[in-house]
């Protein structure tokens, strides 16, 4: 059952595929709920990209690091498609990228425990497993036992991280062509199957709202504005007389 959210601060997160806006959105929604009290952003994505890129750049080994990482990711994305098991090693990688997860989620509850409003950018999921946010190693049945001891430690994680709803979704809705267009840097056939996973997610029963982040950025930031503005006064929050003008803008 999902955890009494009253207890604290709001959470908003904003969600949808590569190249719908989200960083975008996240920063001024951080800018807006500031108008309703002290507030904090948070990514709660794999940063997986990140990670590589980090140990890329360490002198001396960085490089063979990379390489062999970058072939392990594209073996476990080609093995999941034939539903195979990822090997010990592989597995090891991505439940130490779920912990670090995990360790950056309860750095978001202690701030919503400490009264501040948190926007995080991206929300993990359980519907959807080996995507989106979602656990990678979940539907591991097969494999060695150590493979399938680690899937069922990663699933209680994500189990523990999705039972604190949120209590609002921005999901940013994309096609296919226009999240090509401004992610050229990324593979057309990950971009569709976020695309078409977009609409699925429900994140535990919480309150979405879609935005069409085709839209002009204006239209875009607008719409995220007004639910942000009925979520904050539906737990209670009202803007600052000080501030007031700023979330008008």
């Amino acid at each position: 059952m999902p955890v009494d959210r009253t207890a604290l601060a709001p959470l908003i997160a904003v969600v949808g595929c590569d190249g719908s806006g989200k960083s975008t959105v996240s920063e001024n929604v951080l800018v807006w709920v500031r108008c309703y009290g002290p507030a904090a952003s948070a990514h709660l994505g794999k940063q997986s990209g990140n990670l590589g890129r980090a140990l890329a750049r360490l002198p001396m080994i960085g490089s063979f690091f990379g390489r062999v990482i970058n072939r392990k990711v594209a073996d476990f994305r080609n093995d999941r498609a034939r539903n195979k098991a990822p090997g010990v090693f592989l597995a090891v990688v991505i439940y130490a990228l779920t912990l670090r997860r995990l360790l950056r989620f309860r750095r978001m509850l202690a701030l919503r425990r400490q009264g501040l409003i948190v926007v995080a950018d991206r929300y993990p999921q359980l519907e959807l497993p080996g995507a989106y946010d979602g656990p990678a190693l979940s539907g591991a049945t097969q494999g060695s036992r150590i493979v399938r001891w680690l899937a069922r430690r990663e699933h209680l994680a994500y189990a523990r991280m999705t039972n604190y709803r949120p209590d609002l979704v921005l999901r940013l809705t994309v096609d296919l062509d226009t999240a090509c267009a401004r992610k050229p840097d990324h593979r057309r056939e990950l971009l569709r199957d976020k695309v078409a996973a977009t609409p699925k997610l429900r994140f535990n029963g919480a309150t979405i709202v879609d935005i069409d982040g085709t839209q002009p950025l204006p239209d875009v930031l607008a719409a995220a504005r007004l639910a942000v503005a009925s979520t904050m006064a539906q737990r209670g929050y009202v803007l600052s007389g000080a501030q007031g003008g700023a979330f008008d803008q």
